[in-house]
């Protein structure tokens, strides 16, 4: 595993890099408001790299490189690519219609993805490669929308998951042998939500 730089450390439970970015909106539907983690271009190269699409040598070079300007305007794009992709699995695990300003939004961005990339020859194949990107503010928003874009056309959107939790509802893909996962993180949302049927129990004996 590649060294991590400096910076904020995000809890990256939902074995997917789009749905890890989805969960960058903290209590999103708490009814006190939401807690924003992508505070700064910082924090999105941080959460990049350490989803491990960004070496720690990329993103020190993005971080002392990239003016604040450019930054921002990158930073509010990753937002609107996770709210879109929010929008659209949200919508799908509650049965609802998929808003079409969050499609066009996402084919935006992974189109704008696809075309930082070249067809190169690798001995009989060809694969597809980045093309002098790394030095670019919006590497790591392209490099989130690619790995979105992999996701959202894969039938591992059919294991998409929300935490049981209804304080968190964060994402992830359930990867376990019967599909029964129900919690984001079984230490955190899992343990609450067992004390808190316990509490309910021990006040309904009362």
């Amino acid at each position: 595993m590649q060294a991590v730089s400096q910076g904020r450390v995000f809890q990256l439970v939902g074995e997917h890099p789009a749905l890890d970015l989805v969960n960058t909106l903290d209590w999103r539907f708490r009814d006190s408001g939401a807690e924003e983690l992508l505070g700064s271009y910082d924090d999105l190269v941080d959460l990049t790299e350490q989803m491990q699409l960004l070496t720690a040598k990329q993103a020190r070079q993005l971080k002392r490189s990239i003016h604040a300007h450019a930054g921002h305007r990158v930073l509010l794009l990753a937002r609107g690519l996770r709210e879109a992709l929010a929008d659209l699995l949200y919508s799908g695990l509650n049965r609802l219609d998929v808003p079409d300003a969050s499609l066009k939004t996402l084919e935006k961005h992974f189109q704008a993805a696809r075309a930082q990339t070249r067809l190169v020859r690798d001995g009989a194949q060809l694969r597809w490669e980045w093309a002098d990107t790394e030095t670019k503010a919006e590497y790591p928003l392209w490099l989130l929308a690619r790995a979105a874009s992999r996701l959202m056309v894969s039938e591992d959107v059919q294991k998409v998951r929300e935490c049981g939790n209804p304080d968190c509802r964060w994402l992830f893909l359930d990867t376990s042998k019967n599909h029964t996962r129900r919690w984001c993180d079984m230490k955190v949302c899992g343990n609450r939500m067992k004390a808190r049927r316990f509490k309910a129990q021990r006040k309904a004996e009362v």
